[in-house]
């Protein structure tokens, strides 16, 4: 294959959904990067950068100093890479909204047309402004569910989404170019105002007239996807783009949002097909995103053969053992070895890649409440074993990613006991087996207590490696509730065995077969429990 002709190659890098990448290990993974040929980076950050005037904005969040960001500018420029910032002026700014800093439309969406809404917007654009010597700002603006239908509508009554969002991008835009800003933006609200269900993708068709004239003429609408197996969906949708501008830029994806380990595999045949298009298209600008919903808990080193095969992809080596040699040289590991990390990622009946976190729920799956039990496998346990013995190989192997396996390694570990322990666990007590749920809590609960605190540190060792320490709260919290909860449970059976109870009443409920819960394949929040983890205040 022919070398891609491409002007931009870069990464997006989330930094917003706690992991705040360190300095020092932001630098040592820009230099990954240029020797992979990237040439272009963006810093996803919500609120997780200094702004003048605005203390709330990113407060206890770890955000960047406008010093450490000029320091990163500088070395990046160095590398010969530009350093984007990825902000945004709508909505996905849940770590500010509870402040009430800004009038709020709806959830997290700002009040288009109020005053101190643009005022705030212009705080932010002159923060980057003075931190980052690029002329290109992305000011996001995706997924803004409801936009105009909260506090909006009760002011000024209903409106087109189509329509507010084009004045609200208008006036964004007047105030980054009075900073010297070319403004990118993410595409998909504009195909959301013209379907019936919201939905972004949608089959090649002739573009409204109200939405080919939305985007202002040096807007870059940014199509952002990473879901397709097949590349009818991405021509469809880059054909529909052309009709809107000839500027578009693709963002594609190094899957990094579903869990604790990468879906590598997807990410190359997702890819693949998306990069066709693209060059059938003459896309000339290309980057991979790695988001971090839900705790951001993957490693950013973990994708590292996903963005060097994409590369060497792209320069037209198509040579997999090339490839291999290619990446050892650069990495000091073998390409299979970083690929394996996705060997827990079919431990669920009926798994869909782009859709379930499979080690996570497995991982957070309850005991007694297990609401992924009707989905696991009868040697799921038995792989979790044998992956776990893989990887305690490579962190032995490997000096300098031993951090990275070993966390794996870890977390394997607690997958070959905890797999099926509740499913062992209700077969036990449905049984009337008192002695083998004795049994279970004085060997395999008491063992897993041990195992989840042994992956508690080792995990936290390879997040304070790689990001400021700001964030692990969350961890520390999910973690620790999992171990009070393994030993709840424990004494729970030992008490009913002992005839201290009568009853463990979850345990005779009855597993129903079925749709998983919405949001239970990938948001911690949903798969732990069905009962209500937290209450929803706007």
């Amino acid at each position: 294959m022919k070398k891609y002709n491409y002007e931009t190659l870069g990464v997006m890098l989330d930094m917003s959904r706690n992991a705040v990448m360190s300095v020092e290990a932001l630098k040592k993974y820009f230099v990954y990067l240029q020797k992979m040929g990237y040439n272009c980076v963006m810093l996803y950050t919500e609120d997780t950068y200094e702004v003048a005037d605005e203390p709330y904005f990113g407060y206890m969040r770890g955000r960047y100093t406008c010093e450490e960001l000029r320091e990163l500018d500088e070395y990046a420029a160095g590398l010969g890479i530009e350093l984007i910032p990825c902000i945004q002026t709508l909505a996905h700014l849940q770590g500010f909204v509870p402040w009430k800093q800004v009038p709020i439309d709806n959830e997290d969406a700002m009040l288009v047309d109020d005053p101190r809404v643009y005022e705030f917007i212009e705080h932010l654009i002159k923060s980057v402004r003075s931190c980052f010597r690029s002329h290109r700002v992305h000011i996001g603006m995706d997924e803004a569910w409801t936009l105009g239908r909260g506090q909006f509508m009760n002011l000024h009554g209903y409106e087109s989404p189509v329509s507010i969002m084009k004045r609200h991008l208008a006036k964004v835009c007047d105030i980054v170019r009075k900073y010297d800003f070319q403004p990118m933006i993410w595409s998909d609200m504009f195909f959301r105002s013209i379907s019936k269900n919201n939905k972004y993708y949608q089959p090649r068709q002739q573009m409204p007239e109200e939405v080919k004239n939305a985007v202002p003429e040096d807007v870059i609408p940014v199509y952002w996807d990473y879901y397709q197996d097949n590349e009818q969906v991405y021509d469809d949708m880059l054909y529909n783009h052309e009709q809107i501008s000839d500027k578009t830029w693709f963002a594609g994806g190094a899957w990094t949002w579903r869990g604790f380990l990468p879906i590598n595999d997807f990410s190359i045949l997702s890819m693949r097909h998306a990069v066709s298009a693209c060059r059938k298209h003459g896309i000339k600008n290309i980057f991979f995103t790695m988001w971090g919903d839900d705790g951001a808990e993957c490693s950013r080193y973990a994708t590292l053969p996903v963005l060097y095969y994409l590369a060497e992809h792209l320069r037209g080596n198509e040579d997999e053992e090339k490839i291999k040699r290619g990446f050892k040289r650069i990495f000091g590991a073998e390409f299979d070895a970083f690929m394996s990390l996705d060997g827990l990622n079919k431990l669920l009946k009926n798994h869909i890649p782009k859709q379930d976190a499979a080690p996570k729920m497995v991982f957070y799956n309850d005991y007694f409440n297990g609401i992924n039990d009707i989905r696991l496998l009868p040697d799921g346990a038995q792989k979790a074993a044998q992956v776990a013995e893989e990887w305690h190989g490579y962190a032995k192997k490997y000096r300098k990613w031993g951090y990275l396996f070993d966390s794996a390694a870890k977390l394997a570990d607690v997958l070959a006991i905890k797999y099926d322990l509740g499913l062992r666990t209700r077969a036990a007590y449905l049984a009337g087996d008192k002695e083998e749920l004795r049994r279970l809590a004085n060997a395999d609960y008491a063992k897993l207590i041990r195992l989840i605190d042994r992956f508690a540190l080792a995990f936290e060792k390879q997040w304070n490696i790689e990001n400021k320490p700001t964030g692990f709260d969350v961890q520390d919290i999910r973690l620790g509730g999992l171990i009070r909860r393994t030993d709840s449970c424990r004494r729970r059976l030992l008490d009913y065995a002992n005839g201290k109870i009568d009853e463990i009443p979850e345990l005779a409920f009855e597993l129903l077969e079925g749709v998983t819960p919405s949001g239970a394949t990938s948001c911690y929040g949903k798969m732990v429990t069905p009962n209500r983890l937290t209450h929803k205040i706007l």
